[in-house]
């Protein structure tokens, strides 16, 4: 399998989390922000990261199903390699815990990664500027901070929804899954899409229950840690 990427998107994160729990064997290709496009509108239509090109002809038990050549969107990611490699699974055996997590997980890719993206990139672009201020670096971060209209009063809107996420992922504290009785997709989203804060030294220190469950999802998806862990 390939996944088409960007090195340091936590929704291509997201994506990796899945494929290391699965133990799916994958390689990755960077592509480069702004030329992407051109790589991946023929393939799926549209212009986002990630996209997972399947090599299924090796699998016998596919034999039966049409075969997508390309998957975008890390939930239907998930989706897909749920129906063709359902071990170990990350669907949960009850239905109304699995409804739970696909809400959970879906609350977070909409809502929470998004506001990962603001409070990050607005830290990048002041104090955690140090963490590399590289000119290129610098410009991409412009570059993202323009695209989404990232700016003192949207940072605040993100940082009152991550509020709510932790408010939320507190059951972390006291048992190891969000939903149900093991790993699942909303376990693998929180762990991927709160990732970037890791680097943002308030975070680490109000919330590090947060990042000890982080890591511990990393290691069971044998996927390196994020940065700042």
């Amino acid at each position: 399998m390939l996944l088409l990427q960007f090195s340091t998107s936590h929704y291509c994160r997201k994506a990796r989390l899945a494929l290391g729990y699965k133990g799916i064997s994958y390689q990755v290709k960077n592509l480069t922000p702004g030329l992407h496009t051109l790589k991946l509108k023929p393939l799926t239509g549209l212009t986002t990261v990630p996209v997972l090109l399947p090599e299924l002809e090796s699998q016998p038990e596919a034999i039966n199903f049409t075969q997508p050549k390309a998957i975008a969107d890390s939930t239907q990611i998930f989706n897909y390699l749920e129906q063709y490699y359902p071990q170990p699974p990350l669907c949960l055996t009850n239905p109304q815990d699995q409804i739970q997590a696909m809400l959970l997980e879906d609350w977070l890719d909409e809502s929470i990664g998004t506001a990962t993206r603001f409070v990050y990139y607005q830290f990048r672009s002041g104090e955690g500027k140090s963490i590399d201020p590289s000119l290129s670096s610098q410009m991409v971060i412009q570059v993202v901070r323009w695209q989404y209209q990232i700016n003192a009063a949207t940072v605040e809107q993100a940082k009152t929804r991550l509020k709510t996420a932790f408010e939320v992922l507190a059951v972390w504290k006291d048992q190891p899954y969000l939903v149900g009785d093991h790993i699942s997709i909303a376990d693998l989203a929180a762990a991927a899409l709160l990732s970037p804060l890791a680097l943002i030294p308030e975070y680490r220190s109000d919330y590090p229950w947060l990042f000890e469950r982080i890591k511990d999802i990393h290691t069971l998806c044998h996927e390196p840690f994020p940065p700042g862990l």
